[in-house]
C-alpha cells in the first residue's frame, strides 16, 4: 500500500527541507528582533568609554555603577512616579470610556450612532504632530500646561477612539440574547454592562488597558510640548537628559531604558493571556 503524503486532516506533510527553512527563518527573525534588546541590556552594564569604543565586545568591565547613578544622582525615581501616575490614570479612565462608548455603540442606536463611529475612525488619521498645536491651545486656556492632567486629557485623544472601536467590534460578538435575559431578571442596562456583558469582554478589556498603557508610558511627542519643568518629566522624555547635543551619556541611557521597560513587561505579563484572543474575538461576529 502506498504511504499517502496528506495526513488524516488533509493537510500535506511538510518536507525536512522545508521544515529546516522555516525553524531557521523563524530563529533568523527572533535573533533580529531580540537582538538589539539584548545589546542595550549587554551595554547598560558597561562603563562609558566602553560602549564609546570603536571595539565591539559583548563584556567589558562589567558594573551595576549605571543603575546606582540613574537611581540616586538623577530626577529618575521622580520621573518614574510621574509616569506611573498618568499612566495609571490614563489606564483607567481609557477602559471606562472606551467600554462604555463601545458598548452602547454596540447595543443602542441614537441619532449620530454612525457620524460618532466616523469620527473615532477619522481621529486615527492625524498624526500626532498635527495634533499638539490644537490641543496645546485647548489645555493653554484651560490652564492646563505643565501638569499631568494635561497628559493624560492627551493620551486618552489617542488611546479612547482606537480602543472604542476595538471594543465595539467585540461586543458585537456577544449574543444579544443575554441581555435580554439579563434584563426579564430585572436588570436595567447598567447592570446589564456591568453583571453581564463586562466580564464576558475581560480579553478586549486586557487588550484596553496593555494598549492604553503603552500609550501613556513610552510617549514623548506630548510630554515634550506639554511639560516644562525637570520635576514634572515623564519617563519617556526625561530620557533624553541623558544624550545632550554635545556629550551623550549612553551608559546612563540604556540603564534607564532598561528600568523603563520593566513596569510595561510586567503589564504585559499579566495580560498576555488575554491579548490574543481580545485582539481577534472582535473581527467575527457570532
Amino acid at each position: 500500500m502506498v504511504m499517502s503524503k496528506v495526513t488524516r486532516r488533509g493537510h500535506r506533510r511538510r518536507s525536512p527541507a522545508m521544515s529546516v527553512l522555516l525553524h531557521g527563518t523563524l530563529i533568523l527573525a527572533s535573533l533580529i528582533a531580540i537582538g538589539p534588546i539584548v545589546w542595550v541590556l549587554l551595554s547598560s552594564l558597561k562603563p562609558g568609554y566602553a560602549i564609546q569604543s570603536s571595539e565591539l565586545t559583548l563584556f567589558r568591565d562589567t558594573t551595576l555603577a549605571n543603575y546606582r547613578y540613574v537611581l540616586t544622582e538623577t530626577n529618575f525615581p521622580r520621573w518614574f512616579l510621574n509616569s506611573v501616575i498618568v499612566a495609571a490614570f490614563t489606564m483607567t479612565i481609557g477602559i471606562f470610556l472606551s467600554a462604555t462608548t463601545g458598548y452602547a455603540v454596540s447595543r443602542f442606536n441614537f441619532p449620530g450612532r454612525r457620524p460618532l463611529m466616523m469620527v473615532f475612525l477619522i481621529t486615527q488619521m492625524f498624526p500626532v504632530a498635527i495634533l499638539i498645536v490644537p490641543i496645546y491651545t485647548i489645555l493653554a486656556r484651560l490652564g492646563l500646561i505643565n501638569t499631568m492632567p494635561a497628559l493624560i486629557v492627551a493620551y486618552l485623544t489617542i488611546a479612547v477612539p482606537f480602543c472604542a472601536w476595538m471594543l465595539k467590534g467585540y461586543f458585537d460578538s456577544i449574543p444579544t440574547s443575554l441581555d435580554e435575559a439579563a434584563a426579564l431578571d430585572g436588570c436595567g442596562p447598567f447592570a446589564i454592562f456591568w453583571r453581564v456583558v463586562l466580564p464576558l469582554a475581560r480579553p478586549a478589556v486586557a487588550v484596553t488597558a496593555f494598549y492604553t498603557f503603552l500609550t501613556a508610558w513610552g510617549e514623548v511627542a506630548y510630554a515634550s510640548a506639554f511639560i516644562q519643568t525637570d520635576n514634572k518629566f515623564t519617563l519617556a522624555y526625561g530620557l533624553q537628559q541623558f544624550v545632550p547635543q554635545f556629550n551623550p551619556q549612553w551608559e546612563y541611557l540604556t540603564a534607564a531604558a532598561v528600568l523603563v521597560t520593566i513596569p510595561a513587561g510586567l503589564v504585559f505579563f499579566f495580560a498576555q493571556k488575554h491579548l490574543v484572543s481580545g485582539l481577534t474575538a472582535g473581527g467575527t461576529k457570532g
